[in-house]
Parts: C-alpha cells; structure tokens; sequence
C-alpha cells in the first residue's frame, strides 16, 4: 500500500484535493455507526487530504465526507479471498453488516475496485457499470483510468529493498510515476 501511496499522483486533482489511506475504517451506514469496511488502500478525490481541513482523519465516515472513494484496493490474503472477490454468501440478517464486494458495489458506489493476489501475481480490476461490478480485460497488467489521468499496472522492480511485482501508478506514456526516494536519486 505504500508504493500504490507515494505514487497515487492524478493530474486531474491538486495534492490537497486528495485523499488516501490504507487500512482505515470507511463508516458507511448511518443505520448503523459501528458497521465499517476496511480496504487495504483507497483514494478519494476531491476532497481535502486533512479531516474538517485541519486534522488527520483516523476513519473515513461518509455520511461526514459526502465523498465516496474513487478507486479501492484490496491485497488478497487465503483468509479474505473469498469476500474480496464477491464468492462469500451476502448476509442476509437485517443484523449483519453486508459483504465487501456489496459495499463497495452497492452502497459506496466505488468506481474502480482492484484486487491484487500476490501469491500469483494476478492483478484484477472491476469497474462499475450501471451499478454493478464488471471486470475489466487488463492489457500488461495495466488499466488506464482516464479521469483521472493515470493508471494502475503491475510492475517487476525493487521497492524497499524486495524484488517482486507490485502494484503501482503510472502516467501517460506509461512511465511509472517515481517514488520521492527516486526523485531524489534522479535529482543528484
């Protein structure tokens, strides 16, 4: 999530239009406060990166936000593939929060949801369609997302001293965007 963070650089949005997390509760019921979904990684743009513009949020509430995020990621694991991938049985008790995927699809609305299976190195991409969820055929791995002006690939390379694929964002002309360490280097 780090990587997809220091990279996350739409030309559509200012820096302080943006806002991103990974692993920070996102509130979305007001019929009920404690219900609450927790992606790996998310954006939302258009809204200030500080909380009421002034402080760092430790949720996200969107009933306080009016902004739903733009692009969710989730980092698939044995224990939640399942539910990341929409395959778990929807709750069905008025009691129960409903699943991943129906939260995303369906109450948050989330544009573009991406899974990413480390294990394999399958990178999968759904976007919403008149509100449901299709995916999305990747050419290299890479999915250009046009409104904001940047895309989303896997790419081999050394970060924080690990060799492997990893999720990253790129700009036009399919140029990763540099990390601030390589802008750094590039720079001396």
């Amino acid at each position: 999530p780090q990587l997809l963070e220091e990279t996350f650089r739409p030309t559509t949005y200012t820096a302080d239009e943006i806002f991103v997390a990974s692993d920070l509760n996102i509130y979305y019921s007001t019929q009920n406060h404690l219900w609450y979904k927790r992606p790996d990684w998310f954006a939302v743009v258009g809204t200030s990166r500080f909380y009421r513009q002034r402080d760092l949020r430790l949720s996200y509430v969107i009933w306080q936000e009016g902004i739903n995020p733009f692009v969710a990621v989730e980092l698939l694991s044995p224990r939640t593939e399942k539910e990341d991938l929409g395959q778990a049985a929807q709750a069905t008790a008025a009691d129960q929060p409903p699943r991943k995927w129906q939260v995303y699809e369906q109450i948050l609305r989330v544009p573009y949801y991406v899974v990413f299976d480390r294990y394999c190195d399958q990178l999968q991409v759904f976007h919403l369609v008149s509100g449901h969820y299709e995916a999305l055929d990747l050419a290299d791995n890479r999915l250009w997302i046009p409104e904001l002006k940047i895309g989303l690939g896997a790419w081999q390379g050394t970060y924080q001293g690990i060799e492997r694929l990893w999720l990253r964002w790129f700009e036009a002309g399919d140029r990763w965007i540099p990390t601030p360490e390589e802008q750094t280097t590039a720079a001396d």
